[in-house]
């Protein structure tokens, strides 16, 4: 005959937890102090730290955005102005980056030149209207001086 020994756990089951890894709180004294937060006020502050972090992503995307919208003008003019520059009646053969004068006679034909409004003298005055003082950039396209 077996005797079968019982043993008697001498800690008391309600001082005893099952799980204490999954406590809220220290289950021992050598335990590290384990200080409670509130769920809702981590996720408010973590949700606050995101939006900020974003909104200042998406400005400077936008801040981006615009430069490239203002670059893409600028071209687009230039394209404009070179346009009616090379339908232009031409007497010579324009340099690069240098400054040149177009002017739009009565019947709509524009004639590009190397005189200024300035230059005209009051006795001989531009039959021409002045449409844009330009300059040749290297590209071959014109940007307008003013």
């Amino acid at each position: 005959m077996s005797s079968s020994k019982i043993t008697v756990n001498p800690i008391d089951a309600d001082k005893v937890a099952q799980n204490p890894g999954l406590l809220p709180y220290a289950h021992s004294v050598s335990s590290p102090v384990i200080v409670p937060t509130q769920e809702g006020m981590i996720r408010a502050q973590s949700l606050e730290t995101m939006a900020h972090q974003t909104d200042q992503q998406m400005e400077l995307l936008r801040k981006q955005m615009e430069l490239l919208a203002d670059q893409a003008k600028a071209i687009q003019r230039r394209r404009e102005v070179s346009e009616w520059v090379y339908s232009a009646k031409m007497s010579f053969k324009p340099v690069i980056n240098h400054v040149y004068h177009l002017y739009r006679k009565e019947d709509g034909e524009y004639v590009l030149s190397m005189l200024s409004p300035e230059e005209w003298t009051l006795s001989r005055r531009a039959a021409h209207e002045f449409v844009h003082s330009i300059r040749l950039l290297a590209d071959l396209t014109w940007d307008v001086v003013r």
